[in-house]
């Protein structure tokens, strides 16, 4: 049961930084495009940017970020909505450990909430407070400037 972003949860966000996290989880479906069996822990909004820590089979080079810019600008013309839900702590556990998510596992077990937020945008679903932008779309230009 999903619904889409709801404005009362981006109070304190600028707009700017909704579009730069939403961007880290487009950047984070493209890398598992790529790498399907990668792990991840966190991708939030910086100051000049945003970005994910990946363990990934192999180090990520300066020639792979052409790739990602491309699969990324396709999923970000998809219009896919990101779709906030929560799940029971318990839910989460479960579905992060099936998938080999052990950062996420760790993220998890840190927390001493019953629920946590899960997002998902088209084919990536995340452990995530958010918010984000309503859909893909809204993340507009973008460039990946180092690895």
């Amino acid at each position: 049961m999903s619904v889409e972003v709801e404005l009362e949860e981006s109070v304190g966000y600028t707009p700017l930084q909704r579009m730069r996290h939403s961007a880290a989880h487009v950047m984070a479906e493209a890398v598992q495009e790529i790498f399907p069996d990668a792990r991840f822990a966190i991708g939030p909004a910086i100051e000049d940017g945003f970005y994910y820590d990946f363990d990934l089979p192999r180090a990520l080079t300066p020639d792979d970020l052409p790739d990602i810019e491309q699969r990324m600008a396709r999923i970000i013309a998809g219009k896919y909505p990101f779709l906030r839900d929560r799940w029971p702590r318990e839910k989460a556990l479960e579905y992060f450990r099936e998938k080999g998510q052990t950062y996420k596992v760790e993220l998890i077990e840190n927390l001493s909430d019953a629920e946590v937020g899960i997002y998902q945008q088209h084919n990536f679903l995340d452990l995530c407070r958010g918010p984000h932008v309503s859909n893909t779309s809204e993340i507009g230009p973008f460039k990946l400037m180092r690895v």
